[in-house]
């Protein structure tokens, strides 16, 4: 198990491995954090914190996601714009006296735990599948066709992928990042977008019915 130290930011918001965030760095002491990551080896921890929970109360054993800076845009006043991608989990061990303003953790990488490739590919099929038809219902009712976006192949990205790109609850993002089974995660996603396509698909339908005979209100629901 690899342990090490890792400047964190804890926020109200959950980033998945290789998921784009675009972030606003503001506060005095987080811009100081980006600029000893610029340079460094551009790296950083963000970890959900509820808005009951002190950001130095946060659990040991909390997972969150070290992101890696790819873009920065500095404003006049000090601020920044950036953008950043999840790299791999982390668990928290615990938090270090540091003399930085931000909160400097010890943490350790977190991984799944091993499972059969030939239970997973079907439910990662399945996953796949409905994502693609979620994503075009949706495109379509937003008047928008562009295809879905590429998705990795391996099932355990895969459903961190999807997870990226889908409406859910914070803490459910949470409970996701958390678990250690691709397998459970993919189902918890299979359920999700299986409530959702049905319902999708068919304001899909009248919406473009409307569209094309230009008569009848379309109402969504």
């Amino acid at each position: 198990m690899s342990v090490y130290l890792l400047p964190l930011f804890p926020l109200p918001l959950v980033l998945f491995p290789s998921a784009p965030l675009s972030l606003h760095i503001f506060e005095p002491r987080y811009r100081q954090m980006l600029s000893d990551c610029a340079a460094g080896d551009s790296r950083f921890g963000i970890m959900y914190r509820p808005e009951h929970i002190a950001e130095n109360e946060l659990e040991v054993g909390r997972v969150g996601c070290v992101a890696e800076v790819d873009d920065t845009r500095t404003l006049p006043d000090g601020r920044s714009n950036i953008v950043v991608h999840g790299v791999r989990r982390f668990s928290l061990h615990r938090f270090v006296v540091s003399p930085a303003p931000y909160y400097v953790a010890e943490v350790a990488d977190y991984d799944d735990i091993a499972e059969d490739a030939e239970l997973l590919a079907p439910v990662a099929k399945r996953v796949r599948s409905l994502f693609d038809r979620v994503w075009r219902a949706a495109r379509m009712l937003s008047d928008e066709y562009d295809a879905p976006p590429p998705l990795p192949e391996e099932p355990d990205a895969l459903s961190f992928a999807i997870a990226a790109l889908i409406d859910m609850e914070v803490a459910q993002r949470q409970d996701l990042l958390t678990s250690q089974s691709a397998s459970a995660r993919l189902i918890t996603i299979d359920q999700a977008l299986a409530g959702a396509v049905d319902s999708l698909e068919a304001r899909a339908k009248v919406h473009g019915r409307a569209k094309s005979n230009g008569r009848g209100t379309y109402i969504s629901k």
